[in-house]
């Protein structure tokens, strides 16, 4: 055992904590946080102690407690030392390669931006009542739901690499403040109203395509040309947010023309392209595209619901499910007979979609 010693309004307290477990004391001065916790690194080539600080604290116990901590469960002190945005740079680098899914990326990026915050505080002194502050400031519970789980990969990559060794991220909740939003189908006479408008405006045109092929916005803008098959009537989505996303989807009869408008217009290796013939973004489609659309037409629906619209028309159609999860990339929620036994034409899946209005 070693003797160590604090000191505290000029009084000398000694107290005896084991070999190689570091020292509290405190700083002379006025400080907001004056006592400090440090751990042995090394000893020197001519015997001198080399430190790494693990914190500073407002009182003795804090800085007790924090040493206690760091000797139950050890850190890389450099790595605690960096900040919220240094992790995150560095999280988000080892997660995503160039071939990332651009939909989870933005989400992250989002996420990142709600979290302004944190950006400049230092990832080892961030705790669940900061973390709760931000999620409770979200404008929405999904927006929510996507900070809380931003900060759970932050910590989990922490952890891996020793950074911190406790997921205070598990200590957060998103808070239920409102009734869930319930999905909203375009009903037969709004898709009708679609189609009666179409010739004027063409771009309504997408608005068909997503309810027709119940794919996510992301795949169709998303979509390359060397994907689609117009004269077998299918395209294949190779960029989905989910496994069972990776899927062969049908094109319909009704909105075959709408495709071959689009792939004929588009110079470029996407299949849909803006007015002056860029890819899309979402951000571009939703403000530019699809809000002043519908709101011409006094329509009131989310980009998800297009989606929620041909599951829904199916049903009412009394369409195999098999076949429905298999058109929208429902997989992962097939049964195992399902999985293995079941192999569906795609003049069956085509079939299905030419149900709709």
């Amino acid at each position: 055992m070693s003797m160590f010693l604090i000191r505290d309004q000029g009084e000398r307290i000694t107290m005896k904590l084991p070999n190689g477990y570091g020292t509290v004391y405190k700083l002379s001065g006025n400080r907001r946080k004056p006592y400090i916790a440090r751990k042995t690194r090394e000893w020197s080539d001519d015997g001198k102690q080399l430190y790494d600080t693990i914190g500073y604290y407002s009182t003795r116990q804090e800085a007790l407690q924090a040493l206690a901590e760091f000797n139950d469960n050890p850190y890389d002190l450099e790595m605690s030392r960096v900040t919220f945005t240094e992790i995150y740079d560095r999280w988000l680098k080892d997660t995503f390669d160039e071939e990332a899914n651009r939909s989870s990326v933005k989400n992250y990026t989002t996420a990142y931006r709600h979290s302004k915050q944190l950006h400049n505080m230092i990832m080892a002194d961030i705790r669940p009542h900061h973390m709760q502050q931000v999620l409770d400031g979200c404008n929405s519970h999904n927006a929510a739901k996507r900070v809380q789980l931003l900060y759970q990969q932050m910590y989990k990559w922490c952890i891996t690499h020793d950074a911190i060794k406790k997921n205070y991220a598990d200590r957060i909740r998103v808070k239920q403040t409102h009734e869930p939003v319930l999905k909203k189908s375009f009903s037969t006479e709004e898709i009708k109203l679609l189609w009666d408008h179409l010739a004027d405006q063409p771009y309504i045109g997408m608005i068909l395509v997503l309810i027709y092929s119940g794919v996510r916005i992301s795949e169709l803008l998303d979509l390359k040309k060397e994907d689609v098959h117009l004269d077998q009537q299918w395209f294949f989505v190779q960029a989905s947010k989910t496994n069972a996303g990776i899927r062969e989807v049908p094109i319909a009869d009704k909105v075959l023309p709408i495709w071959q408008f689009f792939f004929n217009k588009s110079q470029t290796e996407y299949a849909f392209t803006t007015i002056d013939g860029q890819k899309f973004g979402y951000e571009n489609f939703r403000k530019r595209y699809w809000a002043p659309l519908l709101q011409q037409l006094n329509l009131k629906h989310t980009v998800h619901e297009t989606r929620h619209t041909l599951i829904s028309q199916l049903v009412m159609k009394n369409v195999n499910q098999t076949i429905i999860k298999t058109i929208v990339g429902h997989k992962s929620i097939m049964n195992l007979t399902e999985k293995v036994y079941t192999h569906i034409e795609m003049s069956e899946l085509i079939k299905a979609v030419n149900l709709l209005p």
